[in-house]
């Protein structure tokens, strides 16, 4: 355990961005808090909920509510995992910032779950860079208490692992199925489509974009298909994949995937917002589709 935790973001030079990593698991510094960082988290808890009712999964809400977080003041860790080991075996551990690839995967095939010890500053409620306390615990943290999304995220973290060894293609490939779920994902329930990716829970404009604008294509979920399609991380999705059920994203894992990632290598990457033939695309906010030709 590190004894006094950093906070470790993005270096900016002359050259552009740079990510910072780091690897050391550090004890939450709960005392250490200020009222503003109670305060940063009331205001970004109470805005959140209040955008994602109707708009959330209804697993989401429902996992939230099961966790016991609230508003008044940022969550122990502790308390936390005292819920998550009893639902689903998890295990919150803390971080100063972006580890790097394999760490992340071996955390997520063990069912520990990094989560940054610190929370953005008052100028940053709108948008922070970096991944920081608010985005993982508020966002990733509520559905590992679903037992369906929990062990596809190990089952996640053991692919990470092996894509890891295969090479740089083939975790191109399984990055692309992280952003396009866990992330950015959006599910299919019997009252239209809802949110559950963790980039879009945490955000207020991206959980108005995802499902209320007529910019972004919303398109049925495939595998190979989010695989193959490139993302930004520096503006709202031109694309977002939609799930039937977290039992599709579960069954999605089992086979194995390096006959995927030789299949993948000998085909070109598809730029983010474009429609293929045989895409199933989905109206705003509906629970219906249907097949949409072209590039858009």
């Amino acid at each position: 355990m590190s004894a006094t935790p950093r906070r470790v973001e993005n270096l900016h030079t002359d050259k552009g961005k740079v990510p910072v990593y780091a690897t050391g698991i550090v004890e939450q510094p709960w005392d250490d808090y200020s009222a503003d960082d109670h305060a940063t988290w009331a205001t970004l808890y109470a805005r959140q909920r209040e955008v994602l009712a109707g708009r959330a999964s209804d697993e989401f809400i429902q996992a939230q509510d099961a966790m016991g977080m609230t508003p008044d003041r940022i969550p122990r860790f502790a308390d936390l995992n005292e819920v998550l080991r009893d639902a689903t075996g998890w295990t919150l551990i803390g971080v100063e910032g972006l580890l790097p690839e394999l760490d992340f995967f071996d955390h997520l095939a063990n069912r520990r779950f990094p989560v940054t010890w610190w929370i953005r500053r008052p100028d940053q409620v709108d948008y922070i860079e970096e991944p920081d306390l608010f985005h993982d615990l508020f966002g990733h943290v509520p559905l590992l208490m679903n037992p369906v999304f929990a062990d596809y995220m190990e089952a996640y973290g053991r692919g990470g692992v092996k894509a890891h060894g295969i090479g740089p293609e083939a975790l191109q490939n399984l990055t692309r199925l992280y952003w396009y779920t866990v992330e950015f994902g959006l599910i299919r329930q019997k009252d239209g489509l809802r949110i559950y990716g963790s980039g879009i829970v945490s955000s207020k404009g991206e959980s108005l974009h995802s499902l209320e604008s007529a910019a972004p294509n919303r398109i049925g979920f495939d595998l190979e298909r989010i695989m193959r399609t490139r993302y930004r991380i520096d503006t709202y999705q031109k694309t977002y994949f939609v799930i039937d059920s977290f039992e599709q994203l579960m069954d999605a894992t089992r086979p194995d995937f390096t006959p995927i990632y030789a299949r993948l290598a000998r085909q070109d990457s598809i730029p983010a917002g474009t429609v293929l033939d045989g895409d199933k695309v989905y109206q705003r906010g509906s629970g219906e589709g249907w097949a949409s030709d072209g590039d858009v």
